[in-house]
């Protein structure tokens, strides 16, 4: 008889093959205890999710990293010895495919800006709802990234502060958008200010595969690793300002 899977391993049924194929795998990062315990209770109650390991520290995580080589990384920002911003920083230089979630709260938002350049795909509270965290990592691991709506404005905001303002930057930014069409650079404005793919779809009347394809073609062209770098070089090069950041 031909074999029905993959492999011995995986389940008979279409529909059981098709969620282990797809599951996500996850290393969670935390120095308490009971928060890591919290998040694995979580995750391994989802049948798409799978915890590989957990660390307590920045350094473990980068070796876990290395080693189980997870599909996201849910990092924890403060944490004794090497923090989160630095561990997201090594584990994204390694060039692996793990991909970083940080979890942060409303008094971080420095911190988080940091993250942000340290090559994260996503930042959530740590209060986030649960089915906001599933959803988070689902996107995140499939390559797109996530910013709490409550933190949006505020980091595009201190991004904004602290983005350079000089000729070669202004000089830099028509050879990065001279690359994109009319309906890119209105997509990528739509990306910047916030707007999820079904947001941008209904407001430029387009299906939301539409959107999606614009999107990948987008970050292709810009060479830009996801969404939040997308929104990063959207502020570099002139293409949003502070006064264009409001959702819609």
């Amino acid at each position: 008889m031909a074999p029905r899977g993959r492999t011995p391993a995986l389940p008979a049924s279409p529909e059981e093959r098709e969620t282990a194929v797809t599951e996500t795998t996850v290393l969670i990062v935390d120095d308490l205890p009971l928060q890591r315990s919290g998040f694995r209770m979580l995750l391994e109650s989802n049948t798409d999710t799978s915890v590989v390991g957990e660390a307590s520290h920045g350094a473990e995580a980068v070796r876990l990293a290395a080693a189980l080589k997870p599909d996201v990384v849910l990092m924890d920002i403060r944490m004794p010895g090497m923090d989160g911003i630095e561990a997201t920083r090594r584990i994204v230089e390694s060039g692996g495919r793990s991909r970083v979630l940080v979890l942060t709260t409303f008094d971080l938002d420095a911190y988080v800006y940091a993250a942000l350049r340290a090559g994260a795909s996503g930042f959530l509270l740590k209060d986030a709802l649960p089915q906001d965290l599933i959803s988070g990592i689902r996107a995140v691991a499939s390559g797109d990234a996530v910013v709490a709506p409550a933190l949006t404005k505020r980091l595009l905001d201190a991004y904004i502060d602290s983005a350079p303002t000089t000729p070669d930057a202004e000089t830099d930014v028509d050879e990065r958008l001279a690359v994109l069409t009319d309906r890119e650079r209105e997509v990528m404005e739509a990306v910047a200010r916030g707007l999820t793919n079904r947001e941008i779809a209904e407001q430029l009347v387009l299906s939301e595969s539409t959107i999606k394809t614009h999107v990948s073609k987008i970050l292709t062209k810009i060479d830009a690793r996801d969404r939040v770098h997308a929104v990063i070089i959207a502020y570099e090069t002139g293409l949003v300002s502070s006064g264009r950041t409001g959702r819609g």
